[in-house]
């Protein structure tokens, strides 16, 4: 290995751990932030929809 390829491995070792480590801050951010209520609200009225869909097509 030259040292060329060697400073660029290294340069590719640090850039990727900074993206690993942003990705993960960005991750728990959302993650604190929970569900909106208005994500389950539409959750919820999906579901009865498709409860009643299953139903009808039962019957």
């Amino acid at each position: 290995m030259t040292g060329r390829s060697a400073v660029a491995d290294a340069e590719n070792a640090a850039s990727q751990e900074y993206i690993t480590q942003r990705l993960r801050e960005l991750y728990d951010t959302i993650q604190e932030e929970g569900t909106p209520g208005r994500f389950l609200d539409l959750l919820e009225q999906l579901d009865e929809a498709e409860k009643a869909a299953s139903e009808k097509s039962g019957k």
